[in-house]
This record gives structure tokens, C-alpha cells and sequence, in this order.
């Protein structure tokens, strides 16, 4: 188990989408986030404290949580001293890069001397199947994006919270470092070797109750060269009853793709439900959820209606107004 409460690790972040990780720990788990700490330069901000290594260790903070999902994810050389100095003074710490904290010797070396504990949540557990594609009983829910980081996760906690509230049956399935982080538990898929990737997700939402609700978290986008293959096997191994549409519009471009344009709704609509519709042929599009936090309260809601006249769906964005008519759609299913 990892030791909370948390200090939130920003580093050298460039913006706040790239401390994605510590926002949704600070949104979702307010209780384990003591403080944040940033290094000269850090472009994000929580809105926490900003404490030192031996402040946050005396308001009570056990984890160094790195809260960055950089590209690529990698352990710099000036992260390295404060992970090393975090080590010393007694924390554990914790990681969902793709650069494991077990692969570096001097931190492995820090651990050890100090008593500390390194955990990396990126890293598969479990032995995953293949997958199979055999029909499992029970509903689940899946969010797919225009984009990276647009608001999938969010999406998925924010629907599993309101079904909860509601006395309904409700599950969010983490996929990735954050939601595992969150939650608990999960499959870190982008960790997956991609023959297993569907089946790791199969793995992740077994049979349950016809009236239970499996909400996945969404990862990637079918429109992002570089990380669509993750979100394929969200698409075929979750075999959603229901896909979920997630934007952010005030996008300029791709996440980290300056020469691509972000797709319309109406062709992630067009281009997801078909796939979906392989894996189970009952699939349906039932909302779109709009990340709206660069939007004023009244853009934002004029933003919305306009989407919702133009794709005949309900669109909300879930975090800032409630997830209840989402959730409506889906018990319409």
C-alpha cells in the first residue's frame, strides 16, 4: 500500500496539462494532497501550499507522489536530487512514469540505506490474457476523446460518483497512473505488451450484475498517432454498451502534435462507434462531455447548447455541472 497523505511533486512542468496526475489526486482525494512542490521554472500550479521537503514532512506527508506526465516519462537529472533528498529524509516515493524508480540505481541505493519504499504504479501485476471477445454480463461505459488529457477520466469518476450517490451499482475501472493512483488499483495498460492490452482490460471489467455499470477510464484518442493503439484496446476489450464523447475546444492542436488538427465530434462519433461495434454490436453513443475549464461560466454554457443542438446528444461537462444527465442517459440504455 502506498503511505498517504501525499506531497504533490510538480518538478519543472511546463503547463498544467502536464501535471495532470497531481491535479486529479488534488481534485479527486483532496484529503491525501498536504502540499505541492515545484522547481524554478514550473508552469503548474494546484493552488496547494508550497512546501519545502521538511515542511510537507512535518505537517504530516509519508509519499513524494511525482505528479508530471511528461512525454515520454522521464526521470530528469534535477528531479533526481530532490528524489534522492526526499530518500533521506524518510519519504517513500511513488511514480506512474514509464521511467521506473526500480531501474534507478541511486535511488534504489537511497532506499535501501534510508529505509524507504519506491513504487511504481505503471508497472503490470498480473500475468493478462489474450483477449477473447466473449460476451460478459453486467454494462459498462466507456469515454473516448478527441484528444489527450481532454477530460476522460474525469468523465468516468464523475458518472461513477453520481451513480453512487444515486444508490446505483457503479464501478470506475482505472487504466492508467492517475485513476490507479486515486483509486488504488487498476491496469496501467500503456505498460501492457499490446498483445495483452485487450485482454488486460477484459481482465479488468469481468462478468457482474445486469444492472451494474463499469465506468473505464478512457485513454489516448483514435486520432493521436502516437498513443492510439491504447485506446483500441479500451475500445475492443471493454466492448462498451456505452461510449461516452470527451473534448476540450479550446484546443489548437493535437497534444504534442503540432501539425494535426483535433478531430470534429461528429468524426470521433463516426469513426469510434463502429469499432465498438465490433466488439459488441449493441454499442450506442449516448453523450458528450466537454471539458470547459478555459470557458467563462456563460461561454461555457452557450458552448454546450450548441453542441448539444448540433449532435443531438445530451452535453454536459461533468466536473463543472454535474454528471445527473449522463447518468440519465446511460439508465436510458
Amino acid at each position: 500500500m502506498i503511505e498517504t497523505p501525499y506531497l504533490l511533486f510538480l518538478g519543472d512542468a511546463p503547463d498544467m496539462l502536464a501535471a495532470k496526475v497531481a491535479i486529479g489526486i488534488k481534485d479527486w482525494r483532496p484529503e491525501n494532497a498536504v502540499a505541492q512542490l515545484r522547481l524554478p521554472g514550473c508552469g503548474a500550479d494546484l493552488g496547494l501550499s508550497d512546501m519545502t521537503l521538511a515542511e510537507a514532512k512535518e505537517a504530516g506527508a509519508r509519499t513524494l507522489v511525482i505528479g508530471v506526465a511528461n512525454r515520454g516519462g522521464v526521470i530528469s537529472a534535477a528531479w533526481k536530487e530532490v528524489l534522492i533528498e526526499a530518500l533521506e529524509m524518510g519519504y517513500d516515493l511513488a511514480s506512474g512514469l514509464h521511467n521506473l524508480l526500480r531501474d534507478e540505481g541511486d535511488l534504489v541505493a537511497a532506499a535501501q540505506t534510508h529505509g524507504g519504499t519506491l513504487h511504481d504504479v505503471r508497472v503490470p501485476t498480473v500475468g493478462y490474457p489474450i483477449a477473447n471477445g466473449i460476451k460478459r454480463s453486467g454494462k459498462r461505459c466507456l469515454a473516448v476523446g478527441t484528444d489527450c488529457s481532454v477530460g476522460k477520466m474525469y468523465t468516468a469518476l464523475s458518472m461513477d460518483t453520481e451513480m453512487q450517490k444515486r444508490g446505483m451499482k457503479s464501478t470506475f475501472r482505472a487504466t492508467g497512473q492517475t485513476g490507479i493512483l486515486v483509486t488504488g488499483q487498476g491496469v496501467p495498460l500503456d505498460a501492457v505488451i499490446a498483445d495483452f492490452m485487450a485482454g488486460s482490460v477484459e481482465y479488468l471489467t469481468p462478468d457482474n450484475d445486469a444492472d451494474h455499470w463499469d465506468h473505464i477510464e478512457g485513454q489516448g484518442s483514435l486520432f493521436h498517432v502516437s498513443y492510439s493503439g491504447v485506446t483500441m484496446a479500451l475500445v475492443h476489450g471493454g466492448q462498451p454498451d456505452a461510449l461516452i464523447l470527451c473534448h476540450e475546444p479550446t484546443r489548437e492542436h493535437m497534444r504534442g502534435l503540432p501539425g494535426y488538427d483535433l478531430p470534429s465530434l461528429e468524426r470521433l462519433r463516426e469513426t469510434a462507434l463502429p469499432l465498438a461495434q465490433v466488439a459488441n454490436p449493441e454499442c450506442q453513443v449516448v453523450g458528450i462531455s466537454v471539458n470547459t475549464q478555459h470557458l467563462s461560466e456563460d461561454d461555457a454554457v452557450s458552448y454546450l447548447a450548441a453542441v448539444e443542438a448540433r449532435m443531438g446528444l445530451p452535453a454536459v461537462d461533468p466536473f463543472r455541472h454535474g454528471a445527473g444527465r449522463l447518468v440519465d442517459a446511460l439508465a436510458a440504455v
